[in-house]
């Protein structure tokens, strides 16, 4: 049985990619301290035998006993909102907790893909983005502390996989979305779907004419499997190009929910990308993969799962009013 090591086990993503090696016959070692994620995300796994929970800050040292195939490094903030409450961690954790993770690898002799995000193309100059472009980033902004952490975390991992030949990979995510998103966390599709539930006017920053594209987490998955287990260690897009503007998308969600509320408008936040949209050519020519998921059933099944939400997560008012970042 291989054995995988995934951070960030209790977030969105970590969650689901635990449930797929689970699936594939892994052995999975799922790491959390629960700064953002969430341990309902992984609770239907405390008594799965392929599957054991480690408490842990990766920033610190860590120690892991026997052989290791795999590691997923996926523990990162993640969200607008977590850029400005916890800005030294967000840091931390793709420099320190990269730089602990990638030793691990290079101690068991394991191959390591690493988490990196469309956001290290900031506000996009060149559109579609490709992989080979370099990015248009406010290194002071206030998303600096998010982008510049995940664009170090990118240099530190290339620099393992050429100085010290540890068998890397790199995937760069673009929006993603599906159950398990945190409600109220800033980003769009929770904030939208929260607004409607509450019977909120929905919220568009600027005048909706910024673009993004959503990729379902099932698409994403299976993305990152395919990039893990293939034979290419340089940063890969995987996202869904199907790009929307946020005026529409914002109808769209008003049209599912079949709510009454109207779209509001408020001013665009420093330094939020006027377009992002993946171009894949290189996720479909190295891995063969791209998504299959249409947005209407994705959108769906996303919305269904923050119905079922009790009354309480539903107007937990920690984030409910924030008005920050679209992503």
């Amino acid at each position: 049985m291989k054995k995988i090591l995934i951070t960030g086990a209790a977030g969105f993503l970590g969650s689901h990619l635990c449930d797929r090696f689970i699936k594939e016959g892994y052995k999975v070692f799922g790491m959390d301290n629960f700064i953002t994620g969430d341990a309902k995300n992984i609770a239907h796994l405390s008594n799965n035998p392929d599957f054991e929970f480690i408490d842990h800050d990766v920033t610190k040292h860590i120690d892991f006993e026997g052989d290791l195939d795999y590691i997923l490094h996926f523990a990162s903030p993640a969200s607008p909102i977590d850029y400005l409450k916890i800005p030294i961690q967000t840091l931390k954790v793709g420099s320190l907790g990269t730089h602990n993770l990638l030793g691990l690898a290079k101690a068991k002799d394991a191959r390591i893909l690493i988490a990196s995000t469309s956001e290290i193309y900031g506000d996009p100059l060149v559109h579609p983005q490709t992989e080979d472009y370099y990015g248009n980033v406010n290194t002071i902004g206030p998303r600096g502390v998010y982008d510049e952490a995940k664009r170090f975390q990118e240099s530190i991992t290339m620099a393992y996989h050429t100085f010290h030949g540890v068998e890397t990979r790199i995937v760069r995510i673009f929006n993603t979305y599906g159950p398990r998103m945190r409600l109220n966390d800033g980003r769009v599709i929770p904030a939208f779907m929260g607004q409607a539930l509450r019977g909120e006017d929905l919220t568009v920053f600027g005048d909706g004419s910024q673009t993004r594209s959503f990729c379902y987490v099932d698409d994403q998955v299976e993305g990152i499997y395919r990039l893990l287990l293939s034979d290419y260690s340089h940063p890969v897009n995987i996202g869904n190009p199907h790009e929307i503007s946020i005026r529409d998308f914002a109808e769209e969600i008003i049209k599912l929910t079949g709510t009454t509320q109207k779209v509001i408008y408020k001013d665009l936040p420093v330094n939020d990308p006027m377009q992002r949209q993946p171009d894949i050519t290189l996720a479909k020519k190295i891995l063969g993969w791209e998504p299959k998921v249409d947005r209407a059933e994705g959108m769906k099944i996303t919305f269904d799962y923050f119905k079922s939400l009790t009354e309480d997560e539903l107007y937990k008012s920690e984030h409910k009013d924030f008005t920050g970042f679209i992503k």
